[in-house]
């Protein structure tokens, strides 16, 4: 039995839309960088996941850091928490990861449900631009 993330993960790996190729990123090197790496039919994004028994998400400075970089250069990142009282999803930017580390679950996501492919169909509408 793994940790709560990487179980998590595994739920998301069996969950995948058609034509979507993940990479599981696990790097004590490149501290701050997310989980896993998703390109999903010409879509390319960086996805962190969190587990939470609480309204408190735990991100690191270096999570912090490297989220807020690599989106304001263009890059896209997500961050996917599992609150695991209901097994409800929260999706946010990775633009908001330091209003995450502040506001917890009360930060605004731009999905929340319970259903990985609700999730998927709402990332694939948002406009990143």
């Amino acid at each position: 039995m793994g940790t709560p993330e990487s179980n998590f993960w595994k739920t998301i790996r069996k969950n995948l839309p058609s034509k979507c190729f993940s990479t599981r990123i696990e790097s004590r090197i490149a501290n701050g960088i997310p989980d896993s790496h998703l390109a999903w039919d010409g879509l390319c994004f960086f996805l962190e996941l969190k587990t939470t028994k609480n309204n408190t998400i735990r991100i690191t400075p270096n999570q912090i850091g490297w989220n807020t970089a690599y989106c304001s250069r263009g890059g896209l990142s997500f961050i996917l928490v599992k609150d695991t009282r209901q097994s409800d999803l929260y999706l946010f930017r990775g633009s908001q990861a330091s209003e995450i580390a502040d506001n917890g679950l009360r930060t605004k996501p731009l999905y929340f449900g319970k259903s990985l492919g609700e999730m998927f169909k709402t990332l694939r509408l948002c406009d990143f631009i």
